[in-house]
């Protein structure tokens, strides 16, 4: 059984990261129009608005996905009921949620902040029934690790901002753009995922089950409560008392690197967590995984967050334009730290929820908010210098607390975590003091862009000089295992 799993997520990292990597090929260029056509200040309004829709989504979702990803069913017929009431679940309490948002969006629409925008939430929260709509169908997909599937769907969903939302902003300019676009998205997902589904919605519904479900959902649901105020706290803070052009630059500043990180975390971590949840009553090979997952992401991850600080002034120029460059050290920083969190905070939370035991990822995103409100209180009436350099240096401080709760709670040893990624993390700092004097040389794009590419060929010469045992390692990769053996098959 182990090895079916091992291999069916073998499988899954490398759909996982070809689908990302497909997205990851249309989203720059995407952003990239959109950051020229549209101010900052429209996507500091669409970032109020996400705001909202995305608390609602907590509640609508109440961890349903989660439940069927991780749940031990009987028997397949078991699974097909459990799926069931939680879809209707979902979408009931969805229809609820867009209700009293369409009713009170002027009130709400006052209490983040932004007066005007009352319309735009109540039309961005219909996104809102199409993500329950869509959220169990892909929870099925996880579950089997069926990541081709969801390949096919993404690569659809990522075309749509380039056919709908780049032309609705060369023609509106201004944040409706971004607000249609996303509901095309929503809209495509719903539709895609229905039809690909083996499982289809039916009339059967189980207030005894949706109870057993309860009992499991209700602190995932606490702690995607807490999950959300950790990423939207200091959003509504800035928000209320900075204008829309450096909410714009504060938020856009973040979802640039979370989306570019995006690439390596969205194609390892939903298989992470549904292969440890295949594992969590089998210690030896619930370990095994985890220890391996976080090496292949330091791999990667860790250059490319010294990279974006290296290189964060020709990031904001490639990607946001010269209207951006005050984003740039925000990025810069940003991405730094996103490094540090990806390992060791976002892999800690993995082995909590796996394990069923989400209070303590609770506990964890409960005292980083004890951080970053007072934080984030005292520094948005400075400079926003001091701001965004304070709120970055606060993610370290969630990255130390997931590791001890880790430690004590599973035995993980921290010293254990940190000698897995060393080797990346010394290779990769070597590679960031050489591309930081490179790039001194000469400021032109040109020559940036030829630093970063010594800098890629330094880093895995350097990794691979320094750590022999590190060529096994990433030739074990999934998918760049699957690269070199068609390739060997082309030669040959």
């Amino acid at each position: 059984m182990s090895q079916n799993i091992s291999k069916k997520s073998g499988k899954a990292t490398i759909w996982s990261s070809i689908t990302e990597l497909m997205a990851k090929l249309i989203t720059p260029i995407v952003n990239i129009l959109l950051a020229r056509l549209l101010a900052p200040e429209a996507f500091g309004a669409v970032a109020t608005i996400t705001m909202v829709i995305t608390f609602a989504e907590v509640f609508t979702d109440a961890g349903f996905q989660k439940y069927i990803i991780q749940h031990d069913f009987d028997s397949e017929d078991s699974l097909n009921k459990g799926t069931n009431v939680a879809f209707i679940t979902n979408l009931s309490v969805s229809v609820l949620a867009v209700a009293v948002i369409v009713i009170f969006r002027k009130q709400i629409a006052v209490l983040v902040g932004s007066p005007e925008l009352g319309d735009a939430i109540a039309v961005a929260s219909l996104v809102i029934i199409l993500v329950a709509f869509s959220s169990i169908q892909m929870a099925r997909f996880k579950r089997e690790l069926d990541f081709k599937t969801l390949f096919f769907v993404r690569i659809g969903s990522t075309l749509i901002p380039l056919l709908i939302t780049v032309p609705l902003a060369f023609i509106f300019k201004n944040f409706w753009a971004l607000v249609v676009g996303n509901l095309s998205v929503n809209l495509f997902n719903a539709v895609a995922l229905t039809i690909k589904s083996k499982w289809k919605p039916r009339l059967f519904y189980s207030f005894d089950i949706l109870k057993d479900m309860f009992s499991f959902t209700a602190w995932t649901m606490l702690e995607s409560v807490l999950i959300w105020l950790t990423t939207n706290i200091d959003i509504f803070i800035v928000g209320n008392v900075l204008d829309d052009y450096y909410l714009g630059i504060y938020k856009t500043s973040m979802t640039t690197v979370n989306s570019y990180m995006g690439i390596i975390t969205s194609a390892v971590i939903p298989v992470l967590f549904s292969t440890l949840s295949r594992y969590q009553n089998d210690e030896e090979n619930f370990n095994q995984t985890f220890w391996k997952f976080q090496k292949y992401m330091s791999v990667l991850v860790v250059p490319m967050s010294i990279g974006i600080f290296v290189f964060r002034d020709l990031i904001t120029n490639i990607l946001l334009g010269e209207q951006w460059i005050e984003a740039s050290g925000f990025i810069g920083l940003w991405g730094l730290m996103s490094g540090i969190i990806i390992l060791f905070s976002n892999f800690s939370s993995e082995v909590f929820r796996s394990k069923g035991n989400p209070k303590l990822s609770m506990l964890v995103q409960g005292l980083h908010i004890a951080c970053v409100v007072p934080v984030v209180l005292l520094t948005v009436n400075k400079n926003f210098e001091i701001l965004y350099i304070s709120r970055s240096f606060t993610r370290l401080q969630l990255s130390l607390v997931a590791v001890i709760i880790l430690r004590f709670a599973y035995k993980f040893k921290i010293k254990d975590m940190l000698l897995n990624v060393a080797p990346a993390t010394i290779s990769a700092v070597i590679m960031g003091v050489i591309g930081y004097f490179l790039s001194i040389i000469r400021p032109e794009i040109w020559w940036q862009i030829i630093c970063v590419v010594i800098c890629i060929a330094v880093y895995f010469v350097t990794l691979f000089l320094l750590f022999p045992k590190m060529r096994k390692e990433v030739w074990d990769i999934p998918i760049v295992s699957k690269i070199t053996k068609k390739l060997t098959r082309t030669s040959k």
